[in-house]
């Protein structure tokens, strides 16, 4: 059985769901430090043609705080919520997708529970992109389940691999200066990195930005194309 570990992104790239798309079981890391300054509530998309940053509002964000303590800022949230659909529909009403993908992100930002944490509505936005892309990649919602906080790095992933009792870890490339292939090897798991293969798609007319928000890949692509690109990648 293969499995890749993984802190929660808010709409992160297509190479998230790659990953996804390349084991069995995905495991959200969430009870681990947040990264301010990082993406975990953050990416890109189109704005009138060239790439613009998005940023969730969240209360008290801190690297010294886990990512599944952070809460979703429910004074600034619905502002926030308003401009961003407006941009999404200013950028992307011309898309092919465009109808369809924004219904997604907006039953994704229909939030009924004050407490939400960037994690919670990190999780439901994987979930529903990965019911829409069609992978059946079992997501397991939290790592806290694993009950090893008190490893750290390696050992933890190490150990959550061992309690799923995977036989393959799949991390992204980033990880190659993080992770040792003989140190999982000796537990009698693989361990081998996803290298997302260049993605083409048409953005309209204009020059292609990569590397957007999977938003992006949405509105452009249906179900073929969609297939394709969540299979550009090799495992090094």
């Amino acid at each position: 059985m293969r499995v890749a570990i993984m802190q929660p992104y808010f709409f992160p790239y297509i190479g998230y769901f790659q990953l996804i798309t390349a084991v069995d079981k995905f495991v959200v890391y969430d009870d681990v430090n947040y990264i301010k300054g990082g993406w975990i509530n953050r990416n890109k998309i189109l704005v009138d043609n060239q790439e613009s940053l998005f940023t969730l509002p969240l209360n008290n964000s801190s690297s010294f705080a886990k990512i599944n303590s952070i809460k979703v800022n429910q004074k600034l949230f619905p502002a926030w919520k308003k401009k961003f659909l407006k941009s999404l529909t200013q950028s992307y009403q011309n898309a092919s997708n465009f109808k369809e993908v924004f219904q997604l992100i907006e039953k994704i930002l229909e939030i009924d529970n004050e407490e939400v944490t960037i994690s919670a509505l990190s999780v439901k936005a994987i979930k529903r992109i990965a019911i829409y892309l069609k992978i059946d990649t079992e997501i397991i919602d939290t790592s806290s389940i694993f009950n090893n906080n008190h490893l750290k790095a390696q050992d933890r992933v190490l150990d959550i691999c061992k309690q799923l009792n995977c036989t393959s870890y799949v991390n992204p490339i980033g990880g190659t200066v993080l992770y040792n292939k003989v140190a999982f090897k000796s537990q009698n798991i693989d361990l081998s990195f996803l290298k997302s293969n260049e993605v083409l798609y048409k953005q309209f007319n204009k020059d292609f930005i990569p590397w957007l928000s999977v938003i992006d890949v949405l509105m452009f692509n249906r179900d073929e194309e969609l297939g394709l690109i969540l299979n550009k990648y090799e495992l090094v």
